[in-house]
């Protein structure tokens, strides 16, 4: 019995090998030719539980204030791009190339291109090449995000004020951008 699983083994490993020598590089003219589906989404059911969360004063009249099992809950989904540079500008730009207010900013960057004298603020660190594009779309779904607080207590007391909640948190719509400079 010992003898099969070896030879198992043993064929198992060789198959691999065989497959890993059919593999042949790709020039990049030709892998410049390749296209494929654009972008990924990703969706999660949240079920966070935080045990604690407390605030202490360090003046020398001191106190605390403790919330207990704090949990956040709900749907959340994301697609994620990679948005040539250009579509970036036009998104984030404060100004149009005109100098007109680009009433469909998303971030309202000012772009120092687009207005002559401008400050460079976040403009200065405008990638050069193309942008991931993380967005939060419109999801149709009951389970929209919530949190609660269990227990608010003071300093060293167990005595409760109370519990709050929030609820119908809405993320979508929300997009961020990510680049290397």
């Amino acid at each position: 019995m010992k003898l099969l699983k070896q030879l198992a083994v043993v064929a198992a490993l060789s198959s691999i090998a065989s497959y890993a020598s059919a593999l042949t590089p790709i020039a990049d003219s030709d892998l410049s030719k390749v296209s494929g589906r654009d972008g990924v989404s990703i969706a999660a059911d949240l079920h966070i539980n935080i045990g604690e969360f407390k605030y202490t004063d360090t003046d020398s009249t001191g106190g605390s204030v403790r919330f207990g099992n704090i949990s956040i809950t709900g749907a959340i989904a994301a697609t994620i791009d990679i948005v040539n540079n250009a579509t970036f500008q036009g998104e984030v730009s404060a100004f149009n190339a005109d100098g007109t207010a680009n009433t469909a900013t998303t971030l309202g960057v000012i772009s120092p291109l687009a207005v002559p004298g401008a400050s460079a603020g976040l403009a200065a660190f405008a990638p050069k090449g193309d942008v991931v594009k993380i967005a939060i779309p419109l999801v149709d779904t009951t389970k929209n995000l919530a949190m609660s607080v269990d227990s608010i207590k003071m300093g060293n007391s167990d005595a409760s004020f109370g519990k709050f909640e929030m609820k119908d948190i809405k993320l979508q719509g929300t997009t961020v951008y990510i680049w290397a400079h």
